[in-house]
């Protein structure tokens, strides 16, 4: 197994693969052949610069196995369109699935790379027809993309919006329904989970997860077990980047990241939570 080195900061990811996924997930890899929990999600679940991410902390708390499903930038379509993921969060106790951005997925304006979701690769001939004034061959990065877009029109970006919530939405639960009923949703994120429209305050573009509101995982509640929620306070917020792990070259993408005492916070909440469940 090759092992992954952030350089110059000590941190091994210990990188694997389950079965005849693509995905390269955060180790080290665990057996699946016995009783698990499953933690699907984005950057903050597999915990990038972080030693001890939150399911780390989880599977301490309960002492049961909790298998890290999170990839860096992972979106649904990471997850959905693996069925060897998908079977193994079926099998397993209680999946939680972190809530990721809608525009880390293919949709009818736009397709994303397969497994790294953050990478544009092609506008359809729709949203070229709507943005014929944008060379759409000047992105690599979705964020990069639909920057540009709402800089030239936010009156044509609405439309763009509208189109990734319904896709969201639908991936949502095409995915939930191939884990099965024993499976939570969880919010991990700065700002509150809330119906405010997406272009409320001055970088609308910088949240994450990106134009989810309340009203769409509403739409999913009947699917899952429940919704955990968990808006880091302000404390935990102001520890900054203490205790994780990076170069000098990633100081300011740790920065922006959610930080140790974010993910301590979280664990606290998931723990007794799941515990009810089991």
């Amino acid at each position: 197994m090759k092992h992954e080195n952030i350089e110059g900061a000590g941190l091994t990811y210990a990188p694997c693969r389950y079965g005849m996924s693509r995905i390269l997930f955060r180790g080290p890899r665990r057996r699946l052949d016995k009783p698990y929990l499953a933690f699907v999600g984005g950057t903050e679940t597999f915990g990038k610069f972080i030693d001890r991410p939150f399911p780390a902390m989880v599977e301490k708390e309960l002492g049961r196995t909790c298998v890290n499903f999170g990839t860096v930038n992972g979106g649904v379509d990471a997850f959905v369109n693996d069925p060897t993921i998908m079977a193994a969060c079926n099998d397993a106790d209680l999946t939680v699935v972190q809530i990721m951005g809608a525009n880390f997925l293919s949709n009818r304006f736009y397709s994303v790379h397969p497994r790294r979701n953050d990478r544009f690769l092609r506008a359809s001939t729709v949203l070229q027809a709507i943005y014929s004034d944008v060379d759409f061959a000047d992105f690599t990065f979705t964020r990069h993309m639909l920057g540009k877009l709402l800089a030239l029109s936010p009156e044509r970006f609405d439309i763009v919006v509208s189109e990734l919530r319904e896709a969201w939405v639908a991936r949502m639960k095409n995915m939930l329904g191939q884990i099965g009923p024993n499976a939570v949703l969880l919010w991990f994120a700065r700002q509150e989970l809330s119906d405010a429209h997406w272009n409320e305050g001055p970088h609308p573009l910088q949240t994450d997860p990106l134009f989810i509101t309340r009203s769409m995982i509403d739409d999913l509640r009947p699917l899952v077990r429940d919704v955990i929620a968990v808006q880091p306070s302000e404390i935990a917020l102001k520890q900054g980047t203490r205790g994780m792990y990076f170069s000098a070259m990633q100081a300011k993408a740790a920065s922006e990241m959610l930080g140790v005492a974010c993910h301590a916070e979280v664990s606290n909440t998931l723990a007794p939570a799941i515990k009810r469940f089991l």
